[in-house]
C-alpha cells in the first residue's frame, strides 16, 4: 500500500507540524484589512486559531460561493470543540465593490463565524501578495461590468497565522475534514 503525506502532516502524532517543505513557505505574513463590522485588522486575528483563509470576490457567481459552502459544511461536520478551533476567513480581491455592508451581508450567507476582510486597493493588492493570491481585473462586454480572474486556493494556517497547507478549487468538503481531524 503506498501512503502519501501532505506538507506538515506528521502521521506519527496525527496533527500539523512544521517540515522542511512548510516552514520557509512564503505564505503569509502581515497585513491591515477592515472586517465586516468595519474595524481595521491585521494578521493578529489569525492567532490563536487555526484558520481557513480563501480570497475572492462577492460578486463571483460560481467558485466563490461554492467554496465558502464547502469551508462551512466541513466546519459543520466537525465536532464543536474541534470547529472551535477555526477560524473562517474570507478576503475580497474586489475593492471597488465589495465595501464592508457588502462582505457582511455575503459572508452571512455560509457559517455564522465567518469573518469577512476587505480593504482599499492598496490594502487588498498587499495583502494578496503576502498570500501569494493572484488576481486581474477582467471588463466584460460594453466595459461597464468587470469580473476578477483569481487563484482559488483555500490556505490552512496554523494558530500562529503561518502556512500549513492549502486545498485547490476542486477540494471536497471530506478532504477539509480528513485534513483537521487532527483537532477532534
Amino acid at each position: 500500500m503506498l501512503t502519501l503525506y501532505l506538507p506538515g502532516i506528521r502521521p506519527e502524532n496525527k496533527g500539523f507540524q512544521t517540515t522542511p517543505e512548510t516552514q520557509n513557505a512564503a505564505i503569509g505574513g502581515t497585513f491591515e484589512m477592515v472586517n465586516h463590522n468595519g474595524n481595521p485588522v491585521t494578521e493578529q486575528i489569525l492567532n490563536g486559531r487555526y484558520s481557513l483563509i480563501y480570497f475572492g470576490f462577492t460578486f463571483c457567481p460560481d467558485i466563490c460561493p461554492l467554496t465558502l459552502q464547502i469551508m462551512t459544511d466541513a466546519i459543520n461536520r466537525l465536532d464543536d470543540g474541534a470547529a472551535e478551533k477555526i477560524n473562517l476567513v474570507f478576503v475580497s480581491l474586489d475593492s471597488q465593490r465589495d465595501t464592508v455592508e457588502n462582505v457582511a451581508q455575503y459572508i452571512n450567507h455560509f457559517h455564522p463565524r465567518f469573518i469577512g476582510l476587505t480593504g482599499s486597493a492598496d490594502q487588498v493588492r498587499k495583502t494578496a501578495e503576502t498570500f501569494r493570491v493572484f488576481y486581474k481585473k477582467r471588463v466584460l462586454g460594453d466595459g461597464k461590468d468587470y469580473t476578477l480572474d483569481h487563484s482559488g486556493f483555500t490556505y490552512l494556517m496554523d494558530q500562529n497565522g503561518k502556512y500549513l497547507d492549502h486545498f485547490d478549487r476542486n477540494v471536497t468538503v471530506d478532504k477539509i475534514v480528513s485534513h483537521l481531524s487532527f483537532l477532534e
